[in-house]
């Protein structure tokens, strides 16, 4: 008896021990995807490129994405809900534009603050229309993103203006333990994101409005009010990432942050966010960002046509979305 119960036991062990492995890859399937390809470009540019791997070269990296991690956090939220936002590219430059305008005629700290509020009611006004006046979202922030982006031309002129306040300068130039501020700022960010999004009943709802929206709604939780917040959230920070590249050039002008929200949204999905809503990751979205940093120096520095980086990184989207959906889907048959 002992002989015959022995194996079945163990056989009962290795079955559970491949029912939670597998739990576990589906549960970060997007993590471990977009964690396997930047280690591979890692490695790759590496070796390829003598210059990638030096210290002034990786600080860069981090300081060049820093508003690709803090607007892709939010971001995550929104795309979570089922919504998405295209604004955020012309709120950078609109961003950009004002803080440098104000910072020339008053007060830079009032100039910071207005700046703030911009991004703050643009991203009420995309969440309301959105949330509570049930238009499509995406076609809600694409009509922000012509209009924004207007407005930022408007009061510009087209002009770049000089920004030679110290203060605002260190955003984006200031170093802090040897690393750039805008990186401290990304990752403070990021981490506090994760932590609202794994860790609080807000973060909660935010997954389950995506997953099922109405169900939640019979639960008795104001689903319009979770979407609306996530936009005004987006919208504030997409204003100071404005701000930090305005900061890193010492200008600001209202043709800052052209593309960007595709760059935003191609963060967020190579990290395993569904565009369908329900699924999302901050890690996620930290490693798809970081990935396209590295995509893009790397080539950069192989002395690659710097036009062939949209093209990879389109490229590499089709892909890892086209990967993700049918192995997570093979994964999902297996354990069910």
């Amino acid at each position: 008896m002992q002989g015959t119960s022995s194996p079945t036991a163990a056989a009962r062990t290795r079955h559970a021990s491949r029912a939670r492995a597998v739990e576990f890859i589906s549960a970060h399937f997007g993590v471990l995807s977009i964690l396997v390809v930047f280690v591979a470009l890692l490695v790759f540019f590496s070796v390829q490129a003598d210059a990638f791997l030096t210290t002034e070269n990786l600080l860069n990296v981090g300081r060049q994405i820093a508003p690709t991690i803090v607007v892709g956090t939010l971001m995550t939220f929104v795309i979570t809900t089922g919504a998405i936002d295209l604004s955020v590219g012309s709120m950078v430059g609109l961003s950009a534009a004002a803080l440098a305008l104000m910072a020339k005629t008053g007060n830079p700290f009032l100039a910071l603050a207005v700046t703030l509020a911009i991004g703050a009611v643009i991203g009420l006004v995309n969440g309301y229309l959105s949330a509570y006046g049930r238009l499509q979202s995406f076609i809600v922030t694409l009509a922000a993103l012509t209009a924004v982006r207007g407005v930022a031309l408007l009061i510009t002129q087209g002009y770049s203006t000089p920004i030679s306040v110290d203060w605002i300068l260190a955003i984006g130039q200031g170093r802090f333990l040897g690393i750039y501020t805008s990186t401290w700022i990304a990752i403070a960010v990021a981490a506090a994101g994760w932590y609202v999004f794994s860790q609080t009943r807000y973060g909660r709802y935010v997954v389950a409005l995506g997953s099922n929206a109405e169900a939640l709604r019979r639960a008795g939780v104001d689903i319009r009010r979770i979407q609306l917040l996530a936009f005004v959230a987006t919208g504030i920070v997409a204003a100071f990432a404005g701000v930090m590249v305005a900061a890193r050039l010492a200008s600001g002008s209202s043709n800052s942050g052209t593309g960007f929200e595709l760059e935003v949204i191609t963060a967020v999905v190579l990290g395993g966010t569904s565009l369908l809503g329900g699924r999302g990751s901050i890690l996620g979205t930290v490693l798809g960002a970081l990935t396209l940093a590295i995509l893009s120096n790397g080539l950069v520095l192989l002395h690659v046509d710097v036009y062939w980086v949209p093209i990879t990184q389109g490229i590499i989207l089709i892909v890892a979305i086209s990967l993700n959906s049918k192995l997570f889907s093979r994964i999902i048959g297996k354990r069910r």
